[in-house]
């Protein structure tokens, strides 16, 4: 029986909760000291190289090795002309030109024509196989987003963030732009610099001696200078991502800033903000001038080594066309990839880091551990609860005791925004109470585990799959305990008509009350011994609705309804009847002379209506 106790009364149960609301203040504030031990430690580890900034990266990479295989194959085709340019060029020339067969030397001219067509096809390939390692990436990403902002959602009791949401999502394509750049430009520096050292021992193997050491000195001074290049590069984006903030805000309120003669004050600070930006550039000014030094010396330093050297290597046998080879293989193969390589790592590297370490940054309380605790039964027990949707306003459940024994059948009826829906979330713990106890079983109803307490809200949800994984994706199940599902809800319909169980459906495609019918569907098909419906039939016509809670309530465990239709209460065994003023439980009978509005209610229901029981 559910009754209301006067707030003054000294019950052994007020004792008892003004210690379990001890014991809770004790608890969190030993987490919270404990939350900010984990903070520290988290923020060392994003700093860290192999911190969590770096995880994505290597679990999309190692993901599927095929990809990395198919990558790779394709890169040798795409650099083919950087393996044979100054080969041809010197074969063309020498054994050509130079020596009066012309034929011959375009025939070298053609294999270079060939090669060029061979990279071609090889280069539409590689941007398919990195897009089939970045996009898998990127949903990762978004997939982290969504559940973040869920997550806080939860914990803070508010809406999702939706503008956090789209700032994230942008920042998930700065990510992925950037994986993608960083991707393109390391793999086609590594294999040029391969086909080039190939093609130099192929032509002349002493020219790698005035190629190589410059080259290794100015690829050095690159890699040493990255991390000061990215710390200050970060701190440039960032600087002028605050003096745009701050510009925006002023131009937002100039209004109040003329009214409140705040104009000198606004202005310092908006000052400090671009002379912090102008520090940031130029601090990353010097530091580029030292990325411009390395691909001098890497990438233009060998060209003058060369040309210094011709003596040398024409003693050595080279001709003409060898030397002018080399050359080919130095500016047009060798230096352009260490340009490229010095440009995309020192962009798209950095823009890479800031955006994941964004993207995977806490931003907001994190959600409390997940219950795992095992419940003996479904029964269900309220005492004491009050809660009230912030610290001021007026509380939608005070003070409220109710016991459900396990394997009863409840239908909870009451005036719109009187607490029902309130009262579904309390017990199944996606809400905490401000004061009393709600236990599911003994166990605490924040701390149960999830498989044994479903809720299915009045908007179903239907995602992008097949039939089978929208009915199954909260418990497996065989194909007999499907069927047998989808015969008890009165789902059978919509299969046949989809076409069966392999169907692809979205939410778009169904019809409201379809997706309902699905989630009853997969609700039944889960282990969960307490069932909340929260105006979950709401959609469907009365005879649809009554099969729905009959299959449910001969299925074994509790039901709690919040109820759509008046027929729904008749079917239940007790009644809750919410009203704001009292709370009251029992049989239809025992309502219609215990609650004024459960008998209002009943006097003026007509058995063929279908519409709402309370407007």
């Amino acid at each position: 029986m559910s009754r209301r106790r006067p707030r003054s009364s000294a019950a052994p149960e007020d004792r008892e909760d003004r210690k379990d609301r001890k014991d809770r203040k004790d608890r969190k504030d030993r987490k919270d000291r404990k939350d900010r031990k984990d903070t520290v430690r988290h923020g060392d580890r994003a700093r860290s190289p192999a911190g969590p900034v770096n995880r994505p990266i290597r679990r999309a990479l190692r993901r599927d090795p095929y990809q990395l295989l198919r990558l790779g194959l394709w890169s040798v085709a795409e650099t083919a002309p950087a393996l044979i340019i100054g080969l041809a060029i010197a074969r063309a020339i020498d054994e050509g030109f130079a020596a009066g067969r012309p034929g011959t030397g375009f025939a070298w001219l053609a294999v270079l024509a060939g090669a060029w067509l061979v990279a071609a096809v090889g280069a539409r390939q590689v941007v398919l196989a990195v897009a089939a390692i970045v996009e898998p990436f990127r949903e990762d990403l978004l997939g982290h987003v969504v559940e973040s902002t869920l997550d806080r959602s939860a914990v803070s009791g508010r809406g999702p963030d939706t503008a956090a949401v789209a700032r994230s999502n942008l920042q998930v394509e700065l990510a992925r732009d950037a994986f993608a750049s960083v991707i393109t430009v390391v793999r086609s520096f590594a294999f040029t610099v391969v086909s080039v050292v190939l093609g130099l021992m192929t032509l002349i193997p002493q020219v790698l001696v005035l190629v190589l050491p410059p080259f290794v000195v100015g690829l050095g001074l690159f890699l040493l200078s990255l991390p000061a290049m990215a710390r200050r590069q970060r701190a440039f984006l960032l600087a002028d991502e605050r003096t745009a903030q701050a510009v925006t805000a002023v131009t937002g309120g100039l209004r109040d800033i003329a009214a409140c003669v705040a104009g000198d004050r606004v202005a310092e600070r908006v000052g400090r903000q671009v002379t912090e930006q102008a520090g940031a550039g130029r601090s990353l000014a010097r530091v580029t001038a030292l990325r411009t030094l390395s691909l001098a010396v890497g990438g233009w330093l060998p060209v003058l080594l060369v040309l210094a050297g011709i003596p040398w290597l024409l003693r050595q046998g080279a001709g003409a066309g060898v030397i002018l080879g080399a050359l080919a293989y130095i500016t047009q193969s060798l230096a352009p990839a260490l340009g490229n390589l010095v440009e995309g790592l020192g962009i798209s590297g950095v823009r890479l880091r800031v955006s994941l370490g964004r993207i995977l940054s806490p931003d907001g309380p994190a959600r409390p551990a997940t219950g795992r605790e095992t419940a003996r039964d479904a029964g269900v027990r309220l005492r004491g609860v009050t809660f009230a949707y912030g610290p001021h306003a007026e509380p939608v459940i005070s003070d409220l005791d109710l016991s459900v024994p396990d394997g009863d059948h409840i239908a909870v009826v009451g005036p719109s925004g009187i607490g029902k829906s309130t009262l579904a979330s309390l017990v199944t713990g996606v809400l905490r109470p401000d004061a009393g106890r709600i236990l599911v079983g003994g166990v605490r109803a924040d701390l149960l585990a999830p498989a044994h307490r479903v809720l299915i809200p009045q908007e179903a949800y239907v995602f992008r799959g097949s039939l089978m994984e929208n009915l199954t994706y909260l418990a497996q199940a065989s194909r007999e305990a499907v069927d047998e599902a989808v015969t008890a809800v009165g789902l059978t319909a919509l299969v046949e008509r989809l076409g069966g169980y392999s169907a692809e459906i979205r939410s778009g495609l169904l019809s409201p009350g379809e997706r309902q019918l699905v989630a009853l569907a997969r609700a039944y098909l889960t282990p969960a011994r307490l069932v909340i419906l929260d105006e979950a039939t709401c959609h469907l016509d009365p005879v649809a609705e009554a099969r729905a809670e009959e299959a449910f309530a001969r299925r074994d465990g509790t039901l709690l309804v919040i109820a759509h239709r008046l027929t729904s209460a008749l079917r239940a065994r007790r009644i809750l009847v919410m009203d704001g003023t009292s709370v009251r439980l029992g049989a239809h009978t025992e309502m219609l002379s215990a609650s004024p509005l459960y008998a209002d209610l009943v006097g003026h229901w007509n058995p063929t209506d279908t519409q709402e029981l309370v407007p």
